[in-house]
């Protein structure tokens, strides 16, 4: 179960409330799940009850109360424990959650944790004449859209030069009426920084990566193709996941999420003794995690106007997949197995996700590096 699919399940638990009498509210349009925070517990957790108290007259405890057999009906739960004031703490099936995350990033492709259409919203950014500016508006735009969103970015000023060197452009340039105040007004890069001359790509991470608050800085370090660097991770990253598509190809087996058990020896039995486990059992949760935390990132960096979070966990996604991207492919006289198919199908669920989270920022994810 993708959280995507774990929001829709908490809705409806509240509609099966709702409609049991239990609970007389109207059912949200949104139910948020996250990373359980301290004190918390299981896989995600849900601060629906919090947000239901209000319209229905209950303590946010007595309402997770009422959620919890809803949801531990649900497939693919396999338990809810309530914390603090009403937290709801949700643990998942881990194999159906592991092949059902990386089935959906497939099929969604780089899309995945894009709204399903509009949503009806109307968003007007407006910005003052400095280049940061209309960088961070123009890739708050992208995120926005992703999200459902209708956007109109203007600016008090424009160079030419930022389109065709950076790739930004503005729908309307000049002075916003008195109504209209400025809405994306990050730091402004040094005087003595010029990310023009990083080219596009460089360019955009130089001023994007930093939180709003932060001054950019625009050296050499955004090109140099090291560890050190945050957006050579991440690019590397993806091109390795590109690679394991074409090497796979040649020896002659592709993705599958769900290949069925997976067969091996375990060192602590006698030699020859089969072990059978489901796919993905030994991957870091740390990347699973990182790439079911993905439609929130966007959902956030949308809704806070901040493409630096989106920034920021492309190289969480990154650094947790590049120990992991080594171990896809066949070793020596290995042949392809389940469990290769398995860490492939994987393999492409990174490069998904980073390939489509860099297009969002503007950024090219080239397949060789």
């Amino acid at each position: 179960m993708t959280p995507v699919e774990l929001s829709r399940t908490v809705l409806h638990a509240v509609r099966r409330a709702v409609d049991a009498g239990e609970l007389s509210v109207a059912v949200p349009t949104r139910a948020v799940v996250a990373p359980p925070g301290p004190g918390g517990c299981g896989d995600y957790a849900t601060s629906i009850a919090l947000q239901l108290a209000r319209p229905a007259g209950q303590p946010p405890l007595k309402v997770a109360e009422v959620l919890r057999p809803h949801l531990l009906g649900a497939d693919g739960i396999t338990d809810v424990v309530l914390t603090g004031p009403g937290f709801l703490n949700i643990s998942l099936d881990r194999a159906v959650s592991r092949v059902g995350l990386v089935g959906e990033i497939l099929r969604r492709g780089e899309r995945y944790g894009y709204a399903d259409g509009p949503d009806g919203r109307v968003v007007q950014l407006h910005c003052p004449h400095d280049l940061r500016a209309v960088v961070v508006a123009d890739a708050a735009a992208r995120l926005l859209r992703s999200q459902g969103a209708l956007v109109r970015v203007t600016a008090e000023g424009f160079e030419d030069a930022w389109t065709s060197v950076l790739g930004v452009a503005v729908d309307a340039v000049g002075r916003a009426p008195a109504e209209l105040p400025v809405t994306v007004r990050p730091a402004p890069a040094p005087e003595s920084a010029d990310p023009m001359s990083l080219g596009r790509d460089a360019g955009r991470w130089a001023l994007l990566h930093p939180a709003a608050h932060d001054r950019p800085r625009a050296g050499d370090q955004h090109l140099v193709q090291r560890e050190s660097n945050p957006l050579f991770r991440v690019r590397y990253a993806h091109a390795r996941a590109r690679a394991a598509t074409r090497n796979a190809a040649d020896l002659g087996f592709t993705a599958d999420p769900d290949p069925g058990p997976v067969t091996g020896s375990d060192a602590g039995t006698p030699t020859g003794t089969p072990t059978v486990t489901a796919p993905l059992a030994d991957v870091a949760p740390e990347l699973l995690a990182a790439l079911a935390d993905h439609p929130r990132v966007l959902a956030a960096a949308a809704d806070h106007r901040a493409p630096d979070r989106l920034a920021r966990h492309l190289v969480t996604v990154a650094d947790a997949a590049l120990p992991f991207l080594p171990t896809v492919l066949p070793r020596g006289g290995e042949k392809p197995s389940a469990a290769h198919r398995a860490r492939l199908a994987l393999a492409e669920a990174v490069g998904a996700v980073l390939a489509g989270g860099l297009d969002l920022l503007g950024i090219d994810a080239p397949d060789h590096l």
